[in-house]
């Protein structure tokens, strides 16, 4: 089966973003694809680089970093919301006049129409958050 995720929380405001995490991971190990996890709203705070949790906390961005890396998965920010939040890419942080990007490893820029495609393409799509 494919999916497509949406995740709207931030990484440590509820259990939305683990919810979506440990999902994906089981879903991508027992062979179903994911076509895309598209982060959306407060979402988007699962992929700064810049978060430093407690030493014996886990670390969200690293765990989504890690997984996109191990299954080559497409994972995006809104743009928008991203923008809005203070998290660029190197093109939005050079294009918004700031000198540094504070984007995780594996996270893409990109806008609604990402989200849109990931509804067609999936047979099912999946919304964690509020």
């Amino acid at each position: 089966m494919k999916f497509g995720i949406m995740v709207s929380a931030g990484p440590y405001t509820h259990q939305a973003s683990d919810t979506a995490y440990y999902f994906t991971e089981a879903a991508l190990k027992n062979g179903h694809e994911i076509v895309r996890v598209f982060f959306y709203h407060d979402g988007v705070n699962n992929g700064t680089s810049l978060g430093v949790p407690p030493q014996d906390d886990r670390n969200i961005t690293t765990r989504w970093s890690a997984l996109a890396e191990k299954y080559d998965l497409d994972m995006v920010l809104c743009v928008a919301a991203a923008q809005r939040r203070g998290l660029l890419d190197e093109n939005e942080a050079k294009r918004a006049g700031k000198d540094v990007s504070n984007m995780a490893a594996g996270f893409n820029i990109s806008g609604l129409g990402q989200l849109i495609d990931a509804g067609i393409q999936a047979d099912r799509l999946l919304v964690f958050g509020d």
